[in-house]
């Protein structure tokens, strides 16, 4: 039996929401927008960080200007579904910086890779060098994004007994 999630208050919610949308707020703007002491809203970010809430912070980058503006979307069948196939594609495309995010998924293919590249030769040529010298690659097929509609890494919060 699964354990019941730890609850979350309104305030622990409103803190989340908060370092979501500005990781770089400070402790005391933080604090004023959850009308708080700063020692309590500290203690609280610490708490949610211990228990696994909060990942960690990071940039947002502008991948145009980083010379990687072109999402290309690549379904991955695999030639087996064993666990030796599995564990070495894993471990291929790990150290693959072009491979933003992969996914095993279920359903017609094995795997779904987000990757970013400068412009469609780069990734012809990530393709040929890379992608299809992954282990166990049987077959791929791939989608170029025309346009990101919307590109989000915000959870939705909801208040407890929601």
């Amino acid at each position: 039996m699964k354990a019941a999630p730890p609850e979350l208050d309104r305030i622990d919610l409103r803190i989340l929401g908060a370092l979501q949308h500005d990781g770089r707020i400070s402790n005391l703007k933080l604090a004023e927008a959850v009308a708080l002491s700063p020692t309590a809203v500290l203690a609280r970010v610490q708490r949610l960080t211990r228990e696994g809430f909060i990942l960690g912070y990071h940039a947002e980058l502008n991948p145009e200007k980083l010379g990687r503006g072109l999402v290309v979307f690549v379904e991955v069948l695999l030639d087996r579904t064993t666990p030796n196939v599995f564990d070495a594609f894993k471990a291929a495309v790990q150290v693959h910086d072009e491979i933003m995010e992969c996914h095993m998924v279920a359903g017609g293919f094995d795997y779904l890779l987000k990757t970013r590249m400068a412009d469609m030769a780069a990734y012809r040529a990530f393709a040929g060098r890379v992608l299809w010298q992954l282990p166990g690659v049987r077959e791929t097929r791939t989608y170029a994004v025309m346009e990101e509609v919307k590109s989000s890494h915000a959870l939705p919060l909801q208040g407890p007994g929601a």
